[in-house]
């Protein structure tokens, strides 16, 4: 997802290319795909896709599940730019985030903010003609969370910004059953609920290991302001709620038993690396030894699974 800079510099400090500098077209072309985070739209299709079959109990109609796909990836890559241009003088400061577009100067703002506007503008009318206007209306209502509602109100002012702005993330769900449906539902809602209680924990390991990064630029993230003993204790509390809402689907009559299998052995393995984690953060650990970021790869891999099951169990009812 990161560009190379133009030359070498100290990490947090902006490069602005001089007037007619070379900036290579190659270049130019990775760095506006990266403005859309393309990583993180991976993780947000993951979450699309499979509900699209859950709501078809089956394999929905394969032009609709690519103009979703493609309505998607337009409407998130549109809101991670305009978060990138609200984002830059921040970026410039914190290592992980020293080779985007902007920072590089790969990139001028005034252009990051026209393709952010642009590809917001063809997302909306893209899922309103070619998949229904209901969708459409999602998608708009998700970018505008993400860009207002988390960037710019909620990220740099409460410990809660991820909690509240995970929001947006869980709107992927919701788009890929009204895509097939043009309505909403109770599985729908549920699934909507495990993103809602999954972003906290897998996002809050994540926060712990770059929280230098976080406090450098006065981001309030939750490891900033509290210690890793009370950011455990919330990342255990998160998931137990998570998986609580997994297995919701099966009694409710949505799921069958492969879901359920699967809800179980992955939310198990699940609250076995957070309540690991927290054992640590208890005892004191810190640095390398405290491996949080075992819980944040596992928190990957767990979605993925879960959604796949989503995906498959209709075949095996």
């Amino acid at each position: 997802m990161c560009v190379t800079a133009v030359e070498s510099r100290p990490a947090g400090v902006a490069l602005t290319p001089s007037p007619g500098g070379h900036r290579p077209f190659g270049a130019r072309v990775k760095a506006f795909v990266a403005l859309t985070k393309p990583r993180i739209i991976e993780l947000l299709l993951i979450t699309t896709v499979p509900v699209m079959f859950l709501a078809a109990q089956g394999v929905p109609d394969l032009w609709l599940v690519v103009t979703t796909t493609i309505g998607g990836y337009l409407s998130a890559g549109g809101a991670n730019a305009l978060n990138m241009y609200i984002d830059r003088d921040i970026d410039a400061l914190m290592d992980r985030t020293s080779q985007r577009p902007l920072v590089t100067g790969m990139v001028s703002p005034r252009e990051c903010l026209v393709f952010g506007f642009a590809l917001a503008a063809i997302s909306t009318v893209w899922f309103g003609l070619l998949v229904n206007w209901l969708s459409a209306a999602l998608s708009l209502g998700a970018l505008l969370f993400y860009v207002v509602v988390y960037t710019m109100l909620l990220k740099r002012r409460t410990s809660q910004n991820i909690v509240w702005g995970g929001i947006a993330g869980c709107m992927p769900v919701l788009i890929g059953w009204s895509a097939v449906t043009n309505s909403m539902s109770w599985a729908a809602v549920i699934l909507f609920a495990v993103i809602f209680f999954w972003t906290p924990p897998h996002y809050w390991p994540l926060s712990m290991k770059v929280k230098e990064d976080y406090a450098r630029v006065g981001v309030p993230m939750l490891p900033v302001v509290a210690s890793n003993r009370v950011v455990a204790r919330q990342i255990v509390i998160y998931s137990w709620v998570m998986v609580a809402v997994s297995l919701l689907l099966t009694p409710l009559g949505y799921t069958g038993w492969f879901y359920t299998a699967v809800a179980l052995a992955t939310g198990g393995f699940w609250l076995w690396e957070a309540h690991g984690l927290q054992s640590r953060a208890k005892a004191g650990v810190t640095g390398g030894k405290l491996k949080e970021m075992r819980l944040f790869h596992w928190s990957i891999t767990y979605v993925s699974l879960l959604f796949v099951a989503v995906a498959v169990d209709p075949f095996l009812r």
